[in-house]
């Protein structure tokens, strides 16, 4: 199942036509999206784990778009997490996050949003095809198919927070200060740490 994006102005359609070079006619071959190395940046801890270890994830969407029951009601309830167009969300989608990490579900743009849910990736990082779909909101001009530039995971509903826990409300707790989701509100992926989730799992139970 295929989570539509609709609230974005479609991606340009016009494609330019190639210049051929001087010296040769000979296209040059295409590279794969590359990345800062990982054990650089201020994201590095998100790549290396230990064998066994599960990693903690939020992703984002509007309520109006595919809420969290959309993904309850979805077959198996489940759903490729596609659409993604930002290079620093799609190395979480494509490298960081592996099968069996929770996620929380994250309604955006919302009155409030707010994590409302958890899920669980039961698919690592594969090719998110509606970059190729010159009818989808989300078609990327430059995206081939053959080295992909964008990427998605699926993910399975697991259960509903006992209460919703709202932005206001993680804003004000101390404890998640230097959660992702405050501290870079434009990403659509973003990590979760260990003592973050414990505390707003906590936080939905009160």
């Amino acid at each position: 199942m295929v989570v539509k994006k609709v609230t974005k102005t479609a991606a340009k359609t016009a494609k330019k036509a190639a210049k051929p070079s001087a010296k040769s006619t000979k296209p040059a071959a295409k590279k794969a999206p590359q990345s800062m190395p990982y054990d650089q940046g201020k994201w590095a801890h998100v790549y290396t784990r230990v064998k066994g270890e599960r990693r903690y994830w939020l992703v984002k969407s509007e309520p109006d778009v595919f809420s969290f029951d959309d993904l309850e009601a979805a077959p198996k309830r489940t759903t490729c997490w596609d659409s993604v167009r930002n290079t620093g969300a799609r190395n979480f989608l494509r490298d960081g996050m592996k099968l069996g990490d929770l996620v929380f579900y994250y309604h955006s743009n919302a009155e409030p949003s707010a994590i409302v849910g958890i899920c669980e990736v039961v698919r690592e990082g594969y090719p998110d095809h509606t970059a190729w779909d010159a009818k989808h909101a989300y078609y990327d001009e430059s995206s081939d198919p053959e080295v992909p530039t964008w990427f998605m995971v699926d993910v399975k509903a697991v259960r509903k927070l006992a209460r919703e826990v709202t932005l206001p409300e993680i804003k004000a707790e101390p404890a998640l200060s230097e959660m992702a989701l405050v501290r870079v509100g434009r990403l659509s992926v973003v990590p979760v740490t260990e003592s973050e989730w414990s505390t707003v799992i906590a936080m939905s139970e009160r």
